[in-house]
């Protein structure tokens, strides 16, 4: 027997065993699926003024906002003043999102608001970080 995932659905999982990984037993696949995962959005602007800023937050606001499946919608800027070495200090806005679950996710991806906010907005955009993570 080669050591990996029991198949037993009720065992709980290991933090490895959560990731979507080929070969995992579609029971193991299903809990993943409808754990909660969380969309956080990091942009640098070309136009870093405060005015530029604001726009980019407030399309956050009104684009991407009350989208089926969110949990949690949150948008804010740098803190000037952290600038510890560890501080990661090249971004302007950051945008913070968590879904019910990756289903939530996929739609709002492709949603017509989520696809309007991109085109109205990714002119000013030198830079764009998206880190996605299931949480639990």
């Amino acid at each position: 027997n080669a050591a990996g995932p029991s198949d037993d659905p009720e065992k709980p999982l290991s933090r490895p065993a959560m990731g979507l990984k080929t070969g995992l037993p579609k029971k193991r696949n299903a809990i993943v699926a409808e754990q909660q995962l969380a969309h956080i959005v990091y942009f640098t602007l070309q136009e870093k003024s405060p005015e530029q800023v604001e726009k980019l937050c407030a399309a956050c606001r009104h684009y991407l906002t009350e989208h089926e499946g969110t949990v949690y919608f949150s948008v804010g800027t740098l803190v000037p003043d952290l600038d510890r070495e560890v501080n990661q200090r090249d971004f302007d806005v950051a945008l913070h999102l968590v879904f019910s679950d990756r289903q939530s996710h996929d739609l709002y991806q492709v949603s017509d608001r989520h696809q309007e906010f991109i085109a109205m907005n990714r002119d000013n955009w030198s830079q764009v970080r998206v880190y996605d993570s299931y949480l639990g």
